[in-house]
């Protein structure tokens, strides 16, 4: 009886925790939704009103209007996360089976190095950052946004895929080389299927990271309009003497609309690949 009562208090412990965790990642997109539907009278209405019957999807129809280029930024975003994410899951292949598999000189120190490159802000090495793009000719290009955010995504990378690929046993590539297979068909035929769900996970994280820190880079490296994302387009609601906060929410909606399709469709994937790479065997 008490084992059952202890047992009962442990599952509401573990649901009011669930629920804390979700109100507090779901009410700013909760607040989002209210604020795109909600006309401007009403936002700084005084007490605040969850609930307006003024509910209306004119937000969604001004925003176009407010920022022509809007599509055109949404657009850029999606094509500079792809073009990050593809680049580096093309890199961080080929350096996580290394570092996987193969032993070599200062292994252990270069993946720390890696590790500590994400210490760093990428506000940090904005200077740095410009020079290189001045003097390579890539300011206000996409390259401009593309190259610093796969430098900052590939130790992430290379350290997630890395616990993958080594949990795949050795057997498999070892019967392989027996066999005649060479080590790059190993790892294109072998290797890769299997882990499969680890670069899925890894690409929707570097995707992910890719879509969301293209601002810092964007408002230092570009300055032409047709080039930007929407992070960077946003701050065309800003109006010198007022700011449309219902249109810039309801933009800001369309704008995470790709991400979230991306991620939903790949869903059980993500659930397989987050699995796989729990336990260590």
């Amino acid at each position: 009886m008490l084992m059952d009562r202890y047992n009962l208090l442990q599952k509401i412990g573990i649901y009011i925790c669930i629920a804390m965790f979700l109100t507090f990642v779901l009410l700013p997109f909760v607040e989002m939704i209210r604020t795109s539907l909600s006309p401007m009278s009403h936002l700084f209405h005084a007490p605040y009103e969850i609930w307006t019957n003024e509910f209306s999807f004119q937000a969604y129809h001004d925003m176009w209007i407010k920022v022509p280029l809007l599509g055109r930024y949404i657009v850029n975003s999606m094509y500079i996360a792809s073009m990050v994410t593809a680049i580096t899951m093309i890199l961080v292949i080929p350096a996580a089976y290394a570092y996987a598999r193969l032993e070599f000189p200062f292994k252990s120190i270069s993946l720390g190095a890696f590790l500590a490159v994400n210490m760093f802000a990428g506000a940090v090495l904005l200077i740095p950052l410009y020079r290189v793009m001045h003097t390579l000719g890539l300011l206000n290009t996409y390259w401009s946004m593309i190259i610093p955010g796969i430098a900052f995504l590939i130790p992430t990378g290379i350290w997630l895929l890395r616990g993958y690929l080594e949990k795949i046993p050795k057997e498999l590539e070892e019967a392989a080389y027996v066999d005649g297979a060479s080590r790059l068909y190993t790892l294109r035929r072998v290797v890769l299927p299997l882990a499969t769900p680890g670069l899925i996970v890894v690409g929707v994280s570097v995707f992910i990271g890719a879509y969301a820190q293209q601002y810092l880079f964007a408002v230092t490296f570009n300055q032409i309009r047709e080039y930007q994302p929407l992070a960077a387009g946003l701050f065309e609601f800003f109006g010198y003497q007022s700011v449309e906060w219902n249109q810039m929410m309801a933009a800001a909606l369309t704008g995470i609309l790709p991400v979230m399709v991306v991620f939903l469709a790949l869903q059980k994937y993500l659930v397989a690949g987050l699995t796989a790479g729990a336990v260590k065997e």
